[in-house]
């Protein structure tokens, strides 16, 4: 599979443990580097990798959610797997309701936690998750990350970070990448 003439699934070196699909961002593709550790760490941890590719501008007067769910749920279908993990950045955590009715484990890199119904969902998933976000991000509420982090989810909060887990130095973003790096690692060695 192919998009752009890009790759979009991998395999692990072994047997597969499960399938990691692996959900976008409005402007972040699954080749930009929070998702590229992820996919890396996936590979390492015995997950096949599938990403999900999109042009976000094609999405019209459709709702986020709807729409990310649309593209999830027909990834899903193709696949024939035990375990089936999400990974999802931003627009991609949109999928965090399906991934609660269905029990998924979950990596939420920055996700809109200032959505009610994101929150809520993210709260219902009897799955393992992870949640990643920073204090300079508009979209992340550390209250609410902090009562998810009570009711049992893995949560990196970055005290500098921004939307894209990053600042305006280079090198303090580098480190903050590899502190998400780190913690993804962490969450998929306990899963």
């Amino acid at each position: 599979m192919t998009f752009g003439g890009l790759p979009t699934r991998w395999e692990p070196a072994g047997a597969s443990r499960g399938v990691a699909l692996v959900v976008p961002g409005r402007a972040y593709p699954p080749s930009a580097p929070l998702l590229e550790l992820a996919r890396r760490a996936l590979l390492q941890h015995g997950f096949t990798v599938q990403q999900l590719w999109w042009d976000s501008t094609t999405r019209g007067d459709e709702d986020a959610e709807p729409w990310v769910r649309r593209h999830v749920e027909a990834a899903h279908a193709e696949e024939d797997a035990d375990h089936v993990l999400l990974v999802g950045k931003s627009l991609g955590t949109h999928a965090a309701s399906y991934a609660a009715e269905r029990g998924l484990d979950a990596i939420w890199l920055t996700p809109l936690l200032t959505v009610p119904a994101q929150a809520e969902a993210i709260a219902a998933n009897a799955g393992r998750q992870l949640l990643v976000g920073g204090l300079e991000d508009g979209l992340w509420d550390t209250e609410i990350a902090r009562e998810l982090a009570d009711a049992g989810c893995d949560v990196l909060e970055v005290a500098d970070a921004d939307h894209s887990m990053g600042t305006d130095d280079a090198v303090r973003t580098a480190e903050i990448h590899l502190e998400v790096a780190r913690a993804v690692e962490a969450y998929l060695s306990q899963i």
